[in-house]
């Protein structure tokens, strides 16, 4: 009997024994949400400080982490979120569970773009924004153009709806690089004027983009001269447990009053254990934008749309617009394609499939269409379908080696497609310009800690082949003819070669300093083949370019509130087949021919920023800096075979070239400020200023491309199913001493005093109405303020109503 109760107690006892291991098995897997949404979050970071111990969360935001019982501290970090740190004890008492917050903006989080590979943003010493998904969805701009603009951060130019150039620093177009998932977007013909590529990436599919604001280059190479605006789309979602299957879809539709914007967007998610696809589709349909109504009285006709031209009859025909405010002849539409498809055999490599495709309806060039000089100067002016396929291959290994403790590989290619389209009011043929580019691509990054140190370096080699053609077209007949093309017709090619070693090392608790290096080899070749139109004394352009670039940083954090840094360092930019030989009219009236003598641009650049946060509520930060810009590209006017006028298109036009203008220089500063007022209430803050002149022999000239003093200020409420915004978005007087003439300025679609000051009111919400819906209600522009943004051809919004329906399951 006593040999039975024996077994009975050990019996009883193996079962609560084993109850008990499995129980403390389940309380060792974390779960993180965010704290406002109470979503679970996919691919934190969960490690210990030195990075020895390491994991991530699944797709249900959850994570094992009995690995780290005997850690002294546990940290959980994602892109777009406060760094969270706490001890094993603190989660057992909170029952495993960890609520992320959003960053602030300034000092916490971390970020990809300052090295290719993440990293605390209080060790970087320059200025660095972050954009989340989470403020993109609520947003909810039609275009990524209107995503950077809401920033407050960045300027945006306009000569078209269908369009947006970032300004970055007094920088835009071929200088300031744009890299999407760790791809270049510039291109051997990304013009120094204004440009609108950047609407063809699809803002519903970006998990994040960073905006690395100076110069760039020793991490990604010529063209980073104002900054760099890195956008990552989002990644497949794994499953994360053998045998299981985990799929979402997200959906929204959009209506937009301004434009009678009608888009419709879903995405799917499909994941398994080890392989993972991710699918979205984007369709929108813009109409013509209506303006504002409420004028200054100084200015009240300022941008009236009061006539438009179709062809009736056979025959070009002026009809009356019956309401000005209406900017016809501005809509368009757009498709926007991505696929990615995850492999991941093991924690320690990920192979991803990339491939991206955007298309678009013919863009009316606006500003062009809206010129009259007592009869219309165009009948037709439109960009052809803005076409962008991507596809690349990404490798990455996590895992210590010799060389390394991290790895990236890419290989990629672009096909891109350009066209421009214009005619003349009452001329019979139309002009067809268009540009095709293959670009191939491959860039390998390393990171590798030993000790203290830090290095991360690697190689990038670029190629971009350029295919020219261009023809007359006769609206009535069909016949087609020649036609002088906007690069040269032989074709033309770039090619760069590139390697990169940067390192960082914390002198002490309170001292991180951190320098690097790149060396750039930079190959261009141009063939203009047939002369008929431009009889050059030369057949083609060769250049050859070599660029060595540095940076040096340090970061004094005397205690956990303040950040003090300075940071140097120079960037270039080589110039492309657009700088050195195209041909094309760039204001009415005047051409500009090819210039081979060119060379490189180069800047060097200081600044210094200062960062604290009071009582852990209040947080501000302030960036100076002086940019020194040697080489700088710009237009000036010029002679051709000895001629400063030549016939181009049908009427006589003065010569411009672009030359080297020696030297220039831009200066300014960014104030941001964050504070939470109360709980779940905050305000935010940005002001920027710019100046920017060129060097010359007399008195210092306006450089071209710099913005007037611009910021935005807002009052925020975040509740568990609620969110709410009211904020205002401002620009100050661009005054006419202070325009370029001869360059991007565009001062012919200014007023006689320049470009007035502007505010706007605005006000969005959002309500979760379960966790399936959620109902978006918006008002931009609650004055109706008619206003331009400098440089801009095209009047901004007026009142606009916007509702977003999304959907998620």
């Amino acid at each position: 009997m006593i040999f039975v109760k024996r077994n009975t107690y050990r019996g009883l006892s193996f079962v609560v024994y084993f109850f008990l291991i499995c129980s403390g098995l389940n309380a060792q897997k974390v779960t993180i949400n965010d704290r406002i949404s109470q979503t679970p979050l996919e691919g934190v970071f969960i490690s210990d400080h030195q990075k020895q111990v390491y994991t991530t969360s699944n797709s249900k935001g959850q994570a094992d982490i009995s690995q780290f019982e005997h850690s002294d501290s546990i940290l959980f970090q994602l892109v777009g979120y406060k760094v969270y740190i706490t001890s094993f004890k603190d989660l057992n008492a909170s029952d495993f569970k960890v609520f992320l917050s959003e960053e602030t903006g300034l000092m916490d989080g971390i970020v990809v773009s300052g090295s290719k590979f993440e990293e605390s943003r209080k060790d970087i010493p320059r200025q660095i924004q972050v954009i989340n998904s989470g403020e993109m969805q609520f947003a909810s701009q039609e275009t990524t153009a209107d995503v950077l603009q809401n920033t407050g951060n960045v300027f945006v130019q306009r000569s078209q709806m269908g369009g947006g150039s970032p300004i970055m620093r007094g920088f835009e177009a071929n200088k300031v690089l744009m890299v999407v998932d760790g791809i270049r977007m510039n291109n051997a013909v990304y013009r120094g004027g204004h440009l609108q590529n950047v609407i063809t990436l699809d803002n519903s599919v970006l998990e994040r983009t960073e905006l690395l604001f100076g110069p760039g280059s020793v991490i990604y190479g010529s063209d980073a001269l104002g900054g760099v605006m890195s956008f990552y789309t989002k990644r497949p979602v794994l499953s994360g447990a053998k045998g299981k299957t985990f799929a979402s879809a997200n959906a929204y539709t959009r209506y937009s009053t301004a434009n009678s914007e009608k888009t419709g967007h879903i995405d799917l998610n499909i994941g398994f254990n080890k392989i993972a696809s991710f699918t979205s589709f984007t369709y929108s349909d813009f109409d013509d934008l209506r303006q504002g109504g409420s004028r200054r009285a100084a200015y009240k006709d300022f941008g009236k749309r009061d006539f438009y031209v179709e062809r009736i009859g056979g025959k070009d025909s002026v009809l009356n617009n019956s309401n000005p405010n209406i900017q016809k002849q501005s809509g368009y539409k757009q498709y926007d394609f991505l696929q990615k498809i995850l492999f991941s055999p093991s924690s320690r490599v990920t192979h991803t499939l990339n491939f991206q495709y955007s298309t678009s309806s013919d863009i009316p060039r606006y500003d062009r269409l809206a010129q009259f000089n007592d009869k219309p100067a165009y009948a037709e002016w439109f960009y052809g379908p803005q076409k962008r396929l991507l596809g690349s291959y990404h490798l990455d290994l996590n895992e210590k080696t010799a060389f390394y403790d991290k790895a990236r590989v890419i290989l990629a290619y672009q096909n891109i497609e350009e066209s421009r389209y214009d005619r003349r009011f009452n001329r019979e043929f139309r002009n067809s310009r268009i540009e095709k580019l293959n670009i191939y691509s491959l860039n390998v990054d390393l990171e590798k800690a030993l000790k203290k140190n830090e290095f991360r370096y690697g190689l990038e080699v670029n190629y971009n082949k350029v295919g020219s053609s261009a023809y007359g077209e006769s609206v009535i007949t069909g016949e087609r003819n020649s036609l002088d093309t906007r690069y040269p017709n032989g074709g033309s090619s770039m090619r760069t070669v590139a390697g990169y070693l940067t390192h960082s090392m914390e002198l002490n608790k309170k001292l991180i300093l951190s320098e690097g290096v790149r060396y750039s080899n930079v190959e261009l070749k141009a063939n203009f083949g047939e002369k008929t139109f431009f009889p050059f004394p030369y057949s083609d352009i060769k250049q050859t370019n070599g660029a060595l670039n540095g940076n040096i940083g340090l970061v004094f954090l005397p205690e956990k509130s303040w950040k003090l840094s300075a940071y140097g360092s120079t960037g270039f930019r080589s110039p492309n087949v657009d700088d050195l030989s195209k041909v094309f009219e760039s204001v009415p009236g005047n051409v500009i021919v090819p210039n081979p003598s060119l060379k490189p641009e180069y800047t060097y650049n200081a600044e210094l920023s200062i960062a604290k946060s009071l009582f852990n509520r209040i947080h501000l930060e302030g960036t100076a800096y002086y940019t020194w810009y040697t080489n700088a590209i710009t237009t000036k006017f010029g002679r051709f075979n000895g001629q400063d006028s030549i016939l181009y298109d049908g009427k006589m036009s003065r010569v411009q070239t672009s030359v080297n203008a020696g030297k220039a220089y831009v200066y300014g500063g960014n104030i941001t400020l964050y504070a939470e007022i109360i709980k779940n209430v905050g305000l935010s803050n940005t002001f920027n200023y710019t100046y920017g002149r060129v060097k010359t022999d007399s008195s210092d000239y306006p450089l071209d491309h710099i913005p007037p003093v611009f910021g935005r200020s807002s009052v925020n409420v975040k509740l568990k199913r609620f969110r709410g915004e009211f904020f205002v978005l401002y620009n100050g007087w661009k005054r006419i001493k202070n325009y370029n003439l001869v360059g991007e300025d565009n001062i012919a679609q200014a007023t006689a005093d320049g470009m007035p000051s502007w505010y706007t009111l605005n006000l969005r919400t959002a309500i979760e109405v379960n966790r399936y819906l959620q109902l978006q209600v918006s008002v931009e522009n609650l004055l109706d303020r008619n206003y331009r943004i400098f440089a801009s051809g095209i009047n901004a919004p007026g009142r606009n109503f916007l509702v977003t329906l999304r959907v998620k399951v």
